[in-house]
């Protein structure tokens, strides 16, 4: 239950947080884990898992990838009815589009933002040279007084 100031309360229905509801691939992953507790199928869908996050949750990819990997003993039975659950729920061949993290196309280079960056390094290499200047003028310094 939840109440914000000045507000009446707010019932949720629990069904709500449902962890057995068949809305998402990593639900029906999960209720797999409950119904199957086992060494070879909890291998076998930790490895859908890896392949899912290297397909961005396209099932149908992850398995097509799996299918030269060896499985463990009682996996495959498994994996079948995870894809037959994810096709009856309409979550088998999920496609996000473009991958929005990858690299956007480069930019063209106008003219004021070569002259800017012409500037910079014009001004550091005379600072690099102001260095190098201060540098042997104060060891020639030491070395006149040194003596």
């Amino acid at each position: 239950m939840y109440s914000a100031p000045g507000y009446p309360p707010v019932v949720r229905d629990p069904r709500e947080f449902c962890y057995e509801s068949r809305v998402s691939l990593y639900g029906i992953i999960a209720d797999l884990r409950r119904e199957h507790p086992s060494p070879a199928v909890t291998e076998t869908l930790d490895k859908v898992v890896a392949e899912l996050g290297n397909t961005r949750d396209n099932l149908k990819e992850a398995v097509a990838n799996l299918e030269g990997k060896s499985l463990p003993a009682g996996g495959k039975p498994v994996l079948d009815e995870l894809v037959s659950r994810a096709r009856d729920e309409g979550i088998y061949d999920l496609d996000y589009g473009p991958d929005p993290y990858d690299k956007p196309p480069p930019e063209s280079l106008d003219e004021a933002t070569a002259g800017i960056g012409a500037l910079l390094a014009l001004f550091s290499l005379l600072g690099v040279a102001l260095a190098a200047l201060v540098t042997i003028l104060g060891i020639n310094a030491i070395m006149k007084t040194g003596g």
